[in-house]
């Protein structure tokens, strides 16, 4: 099933529903790009693939066409109901209303593969939940290319922040197709991109980085000042001294540091509270 922009129109009218725009609600309409986004997305017959978002089901049934089976979450209870009235028949789809944020992805079981068009104002927070386990493989999720280029960006670019380090603390990742706004009903007012998340094989458990997670929010907190300054904030002079036992001048900024500065900041901290 792929939906043109008058279907999209006449299932929202029929069930009553309009897009939300404080939702971020903007439908796929162009059945090319839908086949685009599940054949670049790499999912094969024998894979267990969560779609977090599935809205109207415009992706959603070429994804149970291709892979093993899907379970799709939507937030939206009048979507949701659209989905499993048009699609709920089929043995392998599973239509979840809930909220995805407070899904424990790992209950879905091991192995699984996220394909989602997030919605933008919780893309980051969402990505970083659906990785915060451990069963999950990859994701392949549609973002705007601004949220992306933070998610991508390394040491000395000018979008490299806080959410890069988490991020790349569990997944390698990459921005793969480009997603012109014109493919959407209603049309958003920015550019989209396809990024692909692939789990790291020496990722830390969680609780690891949590903690590092912490020293990487203290280190950004005033993105302009120095570590030492940020650090000091914190943890007083001994946070300036476990930089200096990570090797790291406590004269630079958080944004020129690398995941490996971060881990080794995190070991030197250890269990060190709150100065004050």
């Amino acid at each position: 099933m792929t939906l043109t922009p008058s279907d999209v129109r006449d299932l929202l009218a029929r069930h009553g529903l309009a897009p939300r725009k404080s939702d971020g609600q903007n439908f796929l309409v162009d059945p090319n790009t839908v086949r685009r986004i599940v054949e670049a997305s790499g999912i094969g017959p024998d894979d267990h693939v969560i779609e977090i978002g599935p809205g109207l089901g415009s992706m959603t049934a070429l994804l149970a066409d291709t892979a093993a089976r899907v379970t799709a979450i939507e937030l939206d209870a009048g979507l949701a109901a659209v989905v499993t009235e048009t699609l709920g028949a089929r043995a392998d789809l599973t239509v979840v209303h809930a909220d995805a944020m407070q899904v424990d992805f790992d209950s879905l079981g091991v192995g699984t593969r996220v394909v989602a068009n997030l919605p933008y104002n919780v893309a980051t927070p969402l990505l970083l939940h659906t990785l915060a386990g451990s069963n999950v493989a990859d994701a392949y999720v549609m973002v705007q290319r601004e949220v992306a280029d933070r998610w991508v960006a390394g040491p000395g670019d000018a979008a490299h922040g806080a959410v890069s380090i988490k991020l790349a603390l569990v997944a390698d990742l990459s921005i793969d197709l480009a997603i012109p706004r014109t493919v959407f009903w209603p049309v958003p007012n920015v550019d989209s991109v396809m990024v692909r998340a692939v789990r790291r094989p020496d990722a830390l458990p969680p609780a690891a980085r949590a903690r590092i997670g912490e020293v990487v929010d203290v280190a950004f907190r005033q993105r302009r000042k120095t570590l030492r300054n940020n650090l000091r904030r914190r943890w007083g002079d001994a946070g300036v001294a476990a930089l200096d036992a990570a090797g790291i001048d406590s004269g630079r900024r958080a944004e020129t540091l690398t995941v490996d500065d971060f881990v080794r900041l995190a070991d030197a901290l250890g269990d060190l509270r709150p100065a004050g």
